[in-house]
């Protein structure tokens, strides 16, 4: 007999390609669909040659936790359907699934934060994009993925073997962790106002985001740090809070060799400016794109410190994470989470299908 997966994923359209490189005669802010997907991408992760890879978000969960994208309508578990397992079934699954980053050695990088009920332990886990087989891997322990926080997004070193992580705080204090690949070992940073919050609102398709009081009132809601990136030579670290407009750095040497709370707090420094996002990614001219929340949009910050909007569409219906792909092709996880029960009063709102775009970013980078 078929298993249940396998027969789920022979429901959707047969394989087709993926878009075709890009045209030379493109522009910055060129914009076109790369999937049409009927389940809900967290993360998305792209090889350089356009082998798409993306997270199922847990805000809706489905039969697989990480997929690859095989045409425009289609996917397969990845990368096999042991690790799409069910939530908590056993070690070796992908309970939750979210931040994930393909590096320079051929690896794909995913971090599970094993929120769900019960909570699984988080861990870190590189598999070879050759044939799927596990590398690497991490299980942190509470001092550093304490039961109800939210390990989140990463940028991974593999130069140096370090990878950095966003964790938004959930029942914890948000904070970036620190995992040494070499040594297995990792940190937990709290120290710095940089992590919280600031006073500004998601609002999508003219609604604030925040939970429900008892009387019918939303309270906004005001998420901590969540993007985060590298520079092209790894020596600084980016962040910001999905709730705010201050997009921040700090020299990683600091994190790697261990400096104390206090050195690495006073080293945090504003980068500039950056919209209410979920997702970033940071090119090798150092311009740095975010997706943009509150005007369906994306942004790009380049080196000398403006800010301006690459490309709005309406597709973009909370683009959640950002990864390059082919030269000048920056791709799209787009998800619609703010319709999502957890954000929308514990009522489905989505408009399938959720999409994985792409934008030519080229001329952009160019230009600087």
């Amino acid at each position: 007999m078929r298993p249940p997966l396998a027969a789920l994923l022979c429901t959707l359209l047969p394989l087709a390609s993926l878009p075709a490189a890009a045209d030379e005669q493109l522009s910055a802010g060129a914009i076109e669909s790369v999937a049409e997907l009927p389940i809900n991408p967290g993360n998305v992760a792209v090889t350089a040659k356009g082998r798409v890879f993306a997270t199922v978000h847990q805000f809706r969960r489905a039969a697989a936790q990480l997929i690859e994208i095989t045409g425009p309508h289609s996917y397969r578990p990845w990368p096999d359907l042991a690790w799409n397992g069910a939530f908590g079934s056993g070690p070796d699954v992908l309970n939750s699934a979210l931040g994930i980053r393909i590096d320079r050695r051929g690896r794909l990088w995913v971090l599970d934060n094993g929120l769900g009920d019960p909570p699984q332990v988080p861990k870190l886990v590189a598999f070879a994009l050759a044939d799927g087989k596990p590398l690497f891997r991490y299980d942190f322990p509470p001092e550093t993925g304490p039961v109800g926080s939210f390990l989140n997004d990463l940028a991974v070193d593999d130069t140096r073997g370090f990878v950095y992580i966003a964790d938004p705080g959930g029942s914890h204090a948000p904070a970036l962790v620190v995992v040494d690949l070499n040594n297995r070992t990792s940190r937990r940073f709290t120290a710095s106002p940089a992590l919280q919050a600031e006073n500004v609102d998601v609002v999508v398709e003219g609604r604030v985001l925040g939970p429900r009081d008892a009387d019918g009132q939303v309270k906004p809601a005001r998420i901590a740090v969540n993007p985060i990136t590298l520079s092209a030579d790894g020596e600084t670290l980016y962040f910001g809070a999905m709730n705010g407009e201050t997009w921040y750095r700090v020299p990683t040497r600091l994190l790697r060799e261990g400096a104390d709370d206090t050195t690495v707090a006073a080293a945090i420094a504003k980068a500039g400016r950056k919209p209410v996002s979920d997702g970033a990614a940071t090119d090798d001219a150092g311009n740095h794109y975010f997706t943009d929340l509150n005007h369906n949009a994306i942004a790009v910050l380049h080196p000398d410190g403006q800010l301006e909007t690459l490309v709005e569409d309406d597709r973009l219906l909370w683009p959640d994470s950002l990864a390059f792909g082919e030269p000048g092709w920056l791709y799209i996880a787009v998800n619609q989470l703010h319709l999502a029960p957890a954000l929308n009063g514990g009522v489905e709102g989505a408009r399938p299908p959720f999409r994985i775009l792409r934008v030519y970013t080229r001329d952009a980078a160019d230009q600087q």
